[in-house]
Parts: structure tokens; C-alpha cells; sequence
């Protein structure tokens, strides 16, 4: 009878429910995330342990070219990436939004990008960018606008541009099928009182659809910034980090100098230094729903 009473109370079944999702979250989060970053601080190589240097990782780090350029691309791939997923993503799903026939098929084909895995979407990627047999320029070429072939992957900023298209192309479903969700979610009756106040259509989205997205817009574009910051697969089967380290992410970065490199402190001190930019996005996705509280009548203090 005891016992019956003992898993009747509240306060510990929660924490025996709790304990396998923590278990593998100390397994598969915590001790890989505190192992990084104790790694980050020593001179650790593959095959010999390493011995504590302090800050010396990232002050070499500091000075390195290719360092630098990869959070200069990392940066710009985010920022550029992002802004066009969320203007594609959102205009996508207000679209979806209406009566449209076949309305849940089309929901479903829309979503097939993202579901797809990453390897396969970058090797479909790398052929259509292909500098011999891309279709792209084969079309273009068939329609006398260009006279040769683009070597989309083997320039820089070309590089760079294709790359940005292949995680749009993933990340748009992503944004547009949340985003529809949450316009689900407005009350027909706000749009109502809009129109009987003679709002146009652009007046019902400034002032209706947007503020009351706004907390759906911070969650959402917040995952799609950690997706896009920390993106490693797409760049990897893409283009390895080149040509002359021009696509090389923080991510791809810090697998090279710390897997095939052999410098496993180093790898480490480039994964560490990403967390800064991590922690700005969650801070970003907070706020916005401290705007959600106060567009609810709660406090945002």
C-alpha cells in the first residue's frame, strides 16, 4: 500500500519519467559538450593526450587567414541565407494559407526538400552545379545567353552563391510550413474587424498578420540561424570548404583541423568559438516571446 502511494505522488514520478531523456542527454550532450570544451584549452592531438595551454588555441585562431575567412563565411552564409529563406518561406506560406486546390497535396510536395536527406539534396546540388554537365548551364547555353559552360563551384564568390541557393532550396519548406502554422492560428474575426474598419489587404498584414506572427517568426527563424550557422553536411559533400577555403564554414573548419588534421584542441577551440553566435539566436528567439507575452496582456519584465 506503501509502495502504490509512493508512485502515486507527483513529485516522483515526474523525475522518474524524466530520468531516460536525462540520461541521454548527459550521455549524447553534456559530457560530448564538456569533453569539446575541455579540449578547446589543451594541445590535445589524435593518439596522445593533451596538456592544458590555456587560451593559446584561439589566440593562434585570432591570427589564422583561413580562421577568420571561415567566420567571415559563416557569417555571410547565415545572415544571406536566412534573410531569403524567411522572405520566400513567408510569402510561401501566406500563398498556402488561401483556398487553393489540392491544398493539402501541395502542403505535402512543399515540405519534400526538407525531408530529404541533406547528403542526397548535395550531391543532386552537385551535379545540377556540375562545371561539365550542369543542366544549368546547358539550358542557358541552348538559349544563347552564355557560350560556355559556368564553373559554379570552382569560383569563390560563385561558390559561395550556389552553396546559399542549395540551403535555401532545404531551408524554405522548413520556414514556410511553421510560418503556416502559426497564421492557423490568427482569429478570422481580427481580419473581420479590420476590413469593417476599411483596412487594405497590405494594412491587414502590417498590422494583423505580422504582430501577431511575430513570436512564430523569433522561434522559427531562430532554428533556421542554428540550422544555417552550424550547417557542416551541405558544404562537406558540396565543396569540401573550397575553392581556396571560400565556402569553408566554422563547422567544416573545425572537422578538418580537428579529424583529418589530427589537431583535436584546436577543432575544439573553432566549435567553442561558435557558441557566442548560438547564444545571440536563442537570445533573439527569447525576446520574441517575451513580445508574445505582452501581446497576450502578460508581462514582458
Amino acid at each position: 500500500m506503501s509502495l502504490s502511494r509512493f508512485f502515486d505522488n507527483r513529485n516522483v514520478l515526474g523525475p522518474l519519467f524524466m530520468l531516460p531523456a536525462a540520461a541521454l542527454l548527459i550521455v549524447f550532450l553534456t559530457y560530448p559538450l564538456g569533453l569539446g570544451t575541455w579540449l578547446g584549452f589543451t594541445d590535445a592531438k589524435i593518439g596522445r593526450t593533451g596538456q592544458w595551454v590555456g587560451l593559446e588555441n584561439f589566440e593562434y585562431l585570432f591570427g589564422d587567414s583561413v580562421a577568420r575567412l571561415s567566420l567571415f563565411n559563416t557569417l555571410f552564409y547565415t545572415a544571406v541565407a536566412s534573410t531569403i529563406k524567411f522572405g520566400l518561406g513567408l510569402w510561401l506560406a501566406l500563398l498556402l494559407n488561401r483556398e487553393l486546390p489540392f491544398k493539402s497535396f501541395v502542403r505535402a510536395v512543399v515540405l519534400l526538400p526538407f525531408i530529404v536527406p541533406t547528403a542526397l539534396s548535395a550531391i543532386a546540388f552537385w551535379w545540377i552545379y556540375d562545371a561539365q554537365f550542369s543542366v544549368v548551364s546547358w539550358v542557358l547555353v541552348k538559349m544563347g545567353l552564355i557560350d560556355t559552360y559556368i564553373n559554379f563551384l570552382g569560383e569563390p564568390w560563385l561558390a559561395r552563391i550556389s552553396t546559399i541557393i542549395a540551403n535555401v532550396w532545404r531551408g524554405v519548406p522548413f520556414v514556410a510550413i511553421t510560418l503556416l502554422a502559426g497564421l492557423q492560428t490568427i482569429s478570422p474575426s481580427l481580419y473581420e474587424a479590420a476590413s469593417l474598419d476599411g483596412a487594405s489587404e497590405w494594412q491587414k498584414f502590417w498590422y494583423v498578420t505580422l504582430p501577431m506572427l511575430t513570436p512564430i517568426i523569433a522561434v522559427v527563424m531562430t532554428f533556421s540561424v542554428l540550422f544555417t550557422f552550424t550547417d557542416f553536411q551541405l558544404i562537406y559533400v558540396l565543396t569540401r570548404g573550397g575553392p581556396l577555403n571560400a565556402t569553408h564554414l566554422m563547422a567544416t573548419l573545425a572537422f578538418q583541423r580537428g579529424i583529418p588534421g589530427g589537431a583535436l584542441g584546436e577543432g575544439a577551440a573553432i566549435a567553442i568559438a561558435m557558441v557566442p553566435f548560438l547564444l545571440a539566436a536563442i537570445l533573439f528567439s527569447y525576446f520574441g516571446l517575451q513580445r508574445r507575452a505582452w501581446q497576450q496582456g502578460g508581462s514582458d519584465k
